[in-house]
């Protein structure tokens, strides 16, 4: 059954069974995470993997199931696993969204041939009409393998939520986290950075209006920052190199999860009359993976702060009204700059 529902969830329906509890719930603050981990819907939300048993088969898949508000959500099924994890674009299989009956959170793309129950946290694959279909999806929190990531010798500190803040310090919250919509005093030319960044949880955003920054280099060249967990993975979303270069992989983890990028930047070339001979390119690592390589950025992307020249610029944390916290930001020139090559 999950093997047909698979093929781009084209006629399989799919029924996700959930405590009544979590269907519906207040609106939490977004960047509170004691009061959104109460927030019922929260708990549904997140990524799932396991084996489906089908007849004598065994295949992997990963689920992405997407809080939308008011107790619905979006799953988001990919064959082999979660992105990155032995996936390939082609594994994203389709989506659905759910509608609530009788206390029971429904993917209906078509049909009614099979069952996924939300139980102890994880979700559990049935068909009552076959005994050799199973399975049982375990909900994970992956993390990023450069998450915390100390500064190497030479680094320029720019935020560590203790003794160094190259920001203004009104902009840092009592926890020691640093808001959306800052400019860094230093500037820089090329260099790596390091940024974590944790997405609000606003179930009731879409698209753009759903955890909306970005990472600004030189406050001109923007890498997006967005509540992106189980899109298609597009230039406006997170990962993606504003309006220039989709990622090549979505890897956005649900919000409320601690996430990274690691950026190889380098600045524009000019000659002495102040041509521009070579564009800006970067680099980008998100959650530890390579998501652009080598990327020309033809010229500032929209909303930057600065336009182009052969001058140094800032870092920009952008704000769009939404509350995205950061820390643990540095950078380093160049000259002793860390090769962003990992990859999986």
């Amino acid at each position: 059954m999950f093997l047909r529902l698979a093929r781009a969830l084209g006629a399989a329906g799919i029924c996700v069974v959930v405590n009544a509890s979590v269907v519906r719930a207040e609106k939490a603050p977004a960047a509170d995470p004691k009061k959104v981990q109460a927030d019922p819907q929260f708990a549904v939300q997140g990524e799932y993997t396991g084996e489906v048993r089908s007849g004598g088969r065994r295949v992997r898949y990963g689920i992405q199931v997407i809080a939308l508000g008011e107790g619905r959500y979006r799953a988001v099924v990919h064959r082999n696993g979660l992105p990155a994890e032995g996936w390939k674009k082609e594994d994203r299989l389709g989506s659905a969204e759910s509608e609530t009956v009788d206390g029971v959170v429904t993917f209906k793309p078509a049909g009614g041939l099979g069952i996924i129950r939300w139980m102890d946290g994880a979700l559990v694959l049935s068909d009552p009409t076959r005994r050799d279909y199973g399975g049982r999806l375990e909900k994970v929190i992956r993390k990023s393998p450069t998450l915390g990531a100390r500064p190497p010798k030479g680094a320029k500190i720019l935020f560590d939520g203790k003794d160094h803040n190259d920001f203004p310090a009104d902009k840092v919250t009592e926890d020691g986290l640093l808001m959306q919509g800052v400019t860094s005093r230093t500037t820089f030319l090329d260099c790596t950075l390091h940024l974590e960044f944790m997405l609000p949880f606003e179930p009731q955003g879409r698209g753009q209006d759903r955890g909306n920054s970005g990472c600004y280099m030189q406050g001109r060249y923007e890498v997006q920052i967005l509540d992106s967990f189980g899109l298609e993975g597009r230039n406006n979303e997170a990962g993606g190199i504003y309006e220039v270069s989709d990622p090549m992989v979505n890897m956005c983890f649900p919000p409320m999860s601690w996430q990274t990028y690691d950026i190889d930047f380098k600045a524009p070339r000019f000659d002495a009359s102040g041509r521009k001979t070579q564009n800006a390119k970067m680099t980008v690592l998100f959650n530890g993976v390579l998501v652009q390589k080598d990327v020309e950025v033809p010229g500032p992307t929209r909303a930057a702060i600065q336009k182009e020249s052969p001058a140094s610029g800032p870092l920009y944390l952008q704000d769009h009204g939404h509350p995205v916290r950061f820390r643990n930001i540095w950078i380093v020139e160049r000259d002793g700059a860390v090769s962003a090559t990992r990859t999986r």
